[in-house]
């Protein structure tokens, strides 16, 4: 029998406390940089709240890591089968994303999504490290970025710098995609080497 995987917030509070550690922030200082309540931290770090794709992009782009580096458990083998009913969800104003597979190969990382844009709202960012890539499954998506902006569908592929603020619009809703954040393993948002989690 398998071993239950860790929950969402299991692994962000594992992984928050670790970061923040390792870039010698104090919950105070995190709160001011992240705009997050340090009651709203402190919470996180236990294992409790409930953490939004909001929160975990504002946490990685303030500690300057990539995004599994607060979500992931590192698990994962040559063959490896990830179930869609098995994923816990992370939800944002107009996203529902599911993390499938961190993959770590030479100097990269690449994290792999299932994400499903909603018509409710458009999901905003205000940038963070990485590449992102996202390719169109079903429904048709307004991206912007940087004040440019294209709408895609069915099979249709865009990818642009994640340090940019970009925003996701589902013109047909739901959209259906795969989105694929691709790292440096070293990156930084600023572009600097960073020495926390590289390991």
């Amino acid at each position: 029998m398998e071993d239950e995987a860790p929950s969402i917030r299991d692994m962000l509070a594992v992984n928050l406390r670790a970061a923040r550690s390792a870039r010698g922030l104090s919950l105070s200082e995190l709160s001011r940089r992240s705009g997050i309540g340090k009651a709203t931290l402190s919470q996180l770090e236990s294992g409790g709240g409930n953490p939004t794709i909001e929160t975990v992009f504002s946490l990685s782009r303030v500690l300057e890591v990539a995004i599994s580096d607060l979500l992931d458990r590192r698990a994962g083998g040559a063959f490896t089968v990830v179930r869609g009913a098995d994923v816990e969800v992370l939800r944002g104003e107009g996203v529902d994303l599911r993390q499938l597979r961190r993959i770590e190969t030479g100097d990269g990382v690449f994290e792999l999504y299932d994400q499903v844009v909603r018509g409710d709202a458009a999901q905003r960012s205000q940038g963070h490290a990485g590449i992102e890539h996202t390719i169109v499954q079903t429904g048709r998506l307004q991206v912007e970025v940087a004040g440019r902006t294209v709408e895609i569908g069915p099979g249709d592929y865009v990818a642009f710098d994640a340090r940019e603020p970009h925003h996701y619009t589902a013109l047909e809703a739901p959209v259906h995609s795969v989105l694929l954040l691709q790292y440096r393993a070293d990156e930084r948002l600023d572009g600097q080497a960073h020495p926390v989690l590289n390991g």
